[in-house]
């Protein structure tokens, strides 16, 4: 009877051990995702940016990705350019990626909030398919000529438009539906003028052109022409924001010649929908960090971008109301992408 009764307690005490063993490795397995994220980042992180490079979200992507590599100091953030269908073919790649918050997205409000309007497949829905981190910068776009155009003001501009309406100027643009597409679009509406629209594979070709003097007009971002406005191989002839830019207060507003014009660009930091939160709380706190670093505002505010940080609800708010006043803009245009 005593021999049974050890047996006994020997079984109990070894089933007692083995659903303590089971315990603890369920905890350890538990624990492991949290340790994950309290890591992050262990490895590289591929920002990417759906446009070509040289434009406004590159440059501003490209600096944020250095600064938040040392922020974090843990891993490299680099910048992944993947243009083509106004920003759509990179988007929606980022769009499918592991959410795990090793692949970010860098984009614009053109992309974010007209695309929705002007493209009937899309590949990706700015809204479920992302989760909004930071805004991170605004930027006006601004309305450059190649300097041999006999205008030097919007007005000037105006009434050569209408003196060759026989033989239109041509205005180079990111793509079709771009904001710079549109912005050229109602010039040519508010004005009354007449315009042919030439379309690039993103804006870093549209520039190059516009130096070059094969097109001698265009809208683009303060950033991407800061320095070919510097060294004058393009001029300025107003802004597309509401009022004269900070960065900028020489230049004109579109404005002041035409009443009610105003567009500006935000840029914004996105991660893949169902990233952990506690990742997205890390990589707000750092991008806030970076974005206050004085080196990093010297830099934008040399470009002519304007830092401008959110919470993501507020990013959140800023897209839904985005999409749809830009909705009614692409519908007066009767812009349109198959």
């Amino acid at each position: 009877m005593t021999d049974e009764i050890s047996r006994i307690t020997r079984r109990r005490g070894l089933m007692l051990a083995a659903a303590l063993t089971s315990t603890a490795l369920l905890a350890a397995a538990a624990a492991l995702p949290a340790a994950a994220q309290d890591a992050y980042p262990s490895r590289p992180v591929t920002v990417v940016v759906p446009q070509a490079p040289a434009g406004t979200n590159d440059i501003i992507a490209r600096v944020l990705a250095d600064k938040l590599g040392d922020v974090l100091g843990q891993a490299r953030f680099v910048v992944e350019n993947r243009p083509g269908a106004g920003g759509n073919i990179g988007t929606a790649s980022a769009a499918r990626a592991t959410p795990d918050g090793y692949t970010l997205l860098v984009t614009i409000s053109s992309t974010q909030a007209i695309n929705p309007a002007l493209y009937a497949k899309l590949g990706f829905d700015p809204v479920k398919d992302f989760e909004p981190i930071s805004l991170l910068a605004t930027v006006p776009n601004v309305l450059v000529a190649h300097p041999s155009l006999p205008a030097d003001t919007l007005p000037e501009l105006i009434a050569l438009a209408k003196a060759q309406a026989a033989d239109p100027i041509q205005y180079a643009s990111a793509g079709n539906g771009t904001l710079n597409h549109l912005l050229g679009e109602m010039l040519k509406s508010r004005a009354g003028i007449p315009l042919t629209h030439v379309p690039y594979r993103g804006v870093g070709p549209a520039i190059n052109d516009m130096v070059a003097g094969h097109v001698k007009l265009g809208f683009a971002s303060m950033p991407s022409v800061m320095s070919h406005l510097q060294g004058k191989v393009l001029k300025p002839l107003a802004m597309s924001s509401a009022t004269r830019s900070p960065a900028a207060p020489d230049i004109p507003a579109i404005a002041e010649t035409l009443p009610g014009f105003a567009a500006d660009l935000w840029v914004a930091l996105f991660a893949p929908k169902g990233t952990p939160q506690a990742i997205r709380d890390r990589l707000h706190a750092a991008t806030l960090k970076a974005m206050a670093d004085p080196g990093v505002q010297e830099k934008l505010k040399a470009q002519g971008a304007t830092i401008v940080t959110s919470t993501p609800d507020e990013l959140a708010r800023r897209l839904d109301a985005d999409i749809t006043s830009w909705a009614e803009v692409v519908k007066a245009a009767g812009a349109r992408i198959e």
